[in-house]
């Protein structure tokens, strides 16, 4: 589903309060909630709000810390947008996003992935394959496991919207009680629009990291100054645009899809022939790359398509990895 415009616009949404309300009750008396000790540590990275604010790119960065560190870090997802319900180890030779969603199947080149509906179930999981720390993408809201450290994201220039509640606005529960249970707070790019999210962290002395998404050099070397068509169907479009702009890779027709988008045939079709017609390269990002890979009505868009890697680079580098590999050592 696309997050309705008025989210992200000040002083709108006020007619849903009603509904925000009962919604924001549900979610601040699930949070309550200590959870079960997983047996190992369990180092969750999650939104204050619907759609993405750098989580994987975040969850990355985690994971490629613990290795460094030599530990053996599981992911563990609940595979939004796949049919499988788990705990199943995820491989991408044999997967594809249908099956696993679109997030575990990027993971999972890293390190060794587990998809489950029942984080509990996945993280038993992993634990019997030989996990000895359990990192989550997403689950910051969901009580059923105890987080050893709970970092949040969120996104510099959107920050929290309107401030309010779904179906109100974006955020999928009290500020305070989000704030309450996290551990930290990273802000990733510019921090214009999580003024009033940093200076709550502050008040409650969270640790705040501020990071960008770097984008992979040798992929915009490849398109040699030609333009190109970027597509993606991610919670924020925008934020890939501006990537390739703000990295000086000329972007004369973009097309947005909803997030975790399934592309059809007809898509496929559509893409290639206006980008014949402009003389233009087509270009995505990883999580779309997951979703076209291993469909054979994609495989035209999917051979023909660059790819925009982007890794998540924190200014505070020596004090986020302490942060996390104290975790691990505790």
């Amino acid at each position: 589903m696309r997050a309705p415009a008025f989210w992200w616009q000040p002083g709108r949404g006020l007619l849903l309060s009603p509904l925000a309300a009962i919604y924001g009750t549900v979610a601040w008396w699930r949070m309550r909630s200590r959870g079960r000790d997983a047996g190992i540590p369990v180092i969750c990275l999650g939104n204050l709000t619907v759609g993405g604010g750098g989580k994987t790119p975040t969850a990355l960065a985690v994971g490629r810390l613990l290795l460094a560190a030599h530990t053996r870090p599981f992911f563990l997802s609940r595979g939004y947008g796949g049919r499988l319900s788990g705990p199943i180890l995820v491989n991408p030779s044999d997967h594809d996003a249908t099956q696993v969603g679109d997030e575990p199947l990027l993971l999972a080149r890293l390190a060794s992935t587990i998809v489950a509906r029942d984080r509990v179930a996945g993280a038993a999981a992993a634990r019997a394959r030989g996990a000895n720390v359990i990192v989550m993408d997403d689950g910051f809201q969901n009580p059923s496991l105890r987080k050893d450290l709970a970092i949040i994201v969120v996104d510099g220039h959107r920050g929290i919207g309107n401030r309010r509640i779904v179906p109100a606005g974006p955020l999928r529960a009290p500020l305070r009680t989000q704030l309450k249970r996290a551990h930290a707070l990273v802000v990733v790019g510019p921090p214009d629009g999580a003024v009033s999210v940093v200076k709550a962290a502050h008040r409650r002395r969270l640790p705040v990291f501020h990071a960008r998404l770097e984008p992979d050099r040798s992929t915009l070397a490849a398109l040699n100054g030609r333009k190109v068509l970027a597509f993606a169907g991610i919670a924020d479009p925008e934020k890939f645009f501006a990537t390739l702009t703000a990295a000086g890779i000329v972007v004369a027709e973009r097309q947005s899809f909803a997030d975790h988008h399934a592309y059809s045939g007809t898509d496929a079709r559509l893409l290639i022939a206006h980008a014949d017609d402009q003389n233009l390269v087509l270009i995505t990002t990883e999580k779309d790359q997951a979703r076209l890979s291993g469909n054979p009505k994609l495989a035209a868009l999917a051979a023909r398509t660059l790819v925009l890697p982007v890794r998540l680079v924190v200014e505070e580098e020596e004090a986020f990895r302490q942060m996390v590999l104290t975790v691990v050592k505790r």
